[in-house]
C-alpha cells in the first residue's frame, strides 16, 4: 500500500504527475523545482546526464523561454510504487503549440515521455526522451544543421552500468511490485524476439491486426506491416543494435484505455549500416528510448515510442569530431 507521503497533497501519483507538471510548465512557476527535485536529482536525457537540480532549473527556464505560450497535456500516466513511500511514473506528454513560421502561425506537435522516481514527493532520478525530429521537421529546419549545434556529452552514473538482470524484479530504479506479470513477460518476449532477435515474422503473435504505432517525427504507423517497416527502417543504420531493458512499470486505468506496460530502454549499436546520418563512422552509440504499450486481451494494440533522432545525429557527430563544441541545455 502506496503511503500518501508519497504524493501528497494531491490525490494520488497520477494527479500529483499532472498537476506538477502543469504548475512547473504551463504556469511557468519554475522556482517550484527547488522544492520538488532533490538538490542531487539526476536526470538522463538523450544529450546525456545532468546531475544536480541546478542544471534542471536552467534548461527548463531555457526550454519555456524558448516556447512560452507551451502547453504540455497528459496523454498517459503509467505509474507503479516503489516501496511504501516512492513511485515511478511514465508520463506521456503530448504537445502542440502554435508557432508564427514566417508570416504564417504553425502547428508544432509532439510527445515527450518522463519516467520519474519520487520518493517522498521528491524527484529522484529521471529518465526524459523527447521527439525534438518532430520539433525540427516542421519548423522547417535541416535536421542536420540543427544535429551539429548540440553537443552530447555522454552518460554517467546507472545508465553506463549493466541492465538489471531481472528487470522484472529490479530495474534502474529499484525493486519493483509483481503486478500483471504474464503480460509483462510477454513485452519482454516481443523485445527480445522482435527487436532484438529480428524475427519480424512473429509480430502477429504479439500484436493486434488493428495496430497503431506513434512513433518519432510526429508520425503514426498503421498494421503489423507498417510496424515491420519502421523496425526495419530504425534499425538499418545499426545492423547490429541491442535493446537493453532498463526499467519496466504498468497500470491498469480506465481513464487511458486499461492496462499499459512502460519500458525504459537502452539500443546499443555501431553506426556502420545505411548512411541515414551522414559519413559512417563504424562508432558505437548509445540511445535512450522509451516506449509505452496498451495491452488487451495479452496482445499489444498500440505503441507509443519516443526517442531522440536530433540527439542520436549529434552522438553521432560527435564521434567524427563534426563542428565546434557549443554549449547545449541537455536537459
Amino acid at each position: 500500500m502506496l503511503d500518501k507521503v508519497a504524493y501528497e497533497p494531491w490525490q494520488d501519483p497520477d494527479d500529483f504527475i499532472r498537476e506538477v507538471t502543469d504548475l512547473i510548465w504551463v504556469q511557468r512557476n519554475i522556482g517550484f523545482i527547488e522544492e520538488n527535485y532533490q538538490p542531487d536529482s539526476i536526470v538522463h536525457g538523450s544529450l546525456g546526464t545532468v546531475v544536480g537540480r541546478d542544471g534542471v532549473v536552467e534548461g527548463s527556464l531555457m526550454r519555456i523561454a524558448e516556447t512560452p505560450q507551451h502547453v504540455g497535456q497528459a496523454e498517459d500516466v503509467i505509474w507503479e510504487a516503489r516501496g511504501d513511500d516512492a513511485f515511478l511514473s511514465s508520463h506521456l506528454v503530448f504537445s502542440s503549440d502554435a508557432l508564427s513560421i514566417g508570416a504564417s502561425p504553425q502547428e508544432i506537435r509532439h510527445r515527450t515521455i518522463a519516467n520519474c522516481l519520487y520518493r517522498r514527493g521528491r524527484m529522484v532520478e529521471e529518465w526524459v526522451a523527447r521527439d525534438d525530429l518532430a520539433h525540427v521537421l516542421q519548423l522547417g529546419q535541416d535536421p542536420d544543421e540543427v544535429a551539429r549545434s548540440r553537443t552530447f556529452q555522454g552518460y554517467v552514473g546507472s545508465f553506463l552500468e549493466p541492465a538489471p538482470e531481472d528487470v522484472l524484479s529490479v530495474g534502474d530504479s529499484g525493486p519493483r511490485p509483481d503486478d500483471f506479470r504474464s503480460e509483462c513477460e510477454m513485452v519482454l518476449e516481443f523485445i527480445e524476439t522482435v527487436w532484438n532477435r529480428r524475427d519480424l515474422s512473429r509480430l502477429p503473435d504479439f500484436m493486434v491486426r488493428d495496430l497503431f504505432l506513434h512513433t518519432i517525427g510526429d508520425r503514426t504507423v498503421l498494421r503489423p506491416d507498417g510496424y515491420q517497416r519502421e523496425l526495419l527502417r530504425m534499425l538499418s543504420p545499426f545492423p547490429d543494435a541491442q535493446f537493453e531493458v532498463r526499467d519496466v512499470q504498468t497500470n491498469h486505468a480506465e481513464r487511458y484505455a486499461g492496462l499499459r506496460v512502460a519500458v525504459t530502454w537502452k539500443m546499443t549499436g555501431t553506426y556502420s549500416g545505411m548512411d541515414h546520418f551522414g559519413p559512417l563512422t563504424g562508432k558505437p552509440v548509445d540511445v535512450l528510448g522509451i516506449s509505452q504499450f496498451l495491452i488487451r486481451d495479452g496482445r499489444i494494440e498500440r505503441e507509443v515510442r519516443v526517442y531522440d533522432e536530433i540527439a542520436l545525429r549529434s552522438q553521432i557527430n560527435s564521434t567524427r569530431g563534426d563542428g565546434d563544441v557549443p554549449f547545449t541545455n541537455i536537459y
